[in-house]
């Protein structure tokens, strides 16, 4: 089971700074499209901004204003990272309930899933 009637968070967000959302039944649409290409390049920029913190976290003669611009940086990469990852844990198939005796048990991972 899919949740295809679910709106889809998009990865910006409106003039007023509230969240964008898309109703739409073809994933390859191109809004779909344009949504997908931006989580893709959003989740790009903050792997590269996480290579660059470590390199300002390793300079111990880095300037304030270096760090606190680097602050800033991460604090934006990670509210769009958190987007994306809502957006798309939104759109997971839900996980198929059966039914045993009285009880209703999801799907189960072996632990080796998590790491």
């Amino acid at each position: 089971m899919t949740r295809d009637n679910e709106l889809r968070l998009l990865p910006w967000s409106g003039t007023d700074g509230k969240p964008c959302f898309l109703s739409t039944d073809d994933a390859n649409g191109h809004l779909s499209r344009l949504a997908d290409n931006t989580e893709a390049i959003q989740l790009s920029l903050a792997a590269e901004l996480l290579d660059h913190t470590s390199g300002v976290l390793g300079n111990t003669e880095a300037a304030p204003e270096e760090l606190r611009a680097l602050a800033h940086d991460l604090a934006e990469s990670l509210r769009d990272t958190l987007r994306v990852a809502e957006s798309r844990g939104h759109r997971l198939p839900l996980p198929r309930l059966e039914a045993h005796g009285n009880e209703t048990e999801g799907t189960t991972l072996p632990a080796a899933a998590f790491g």
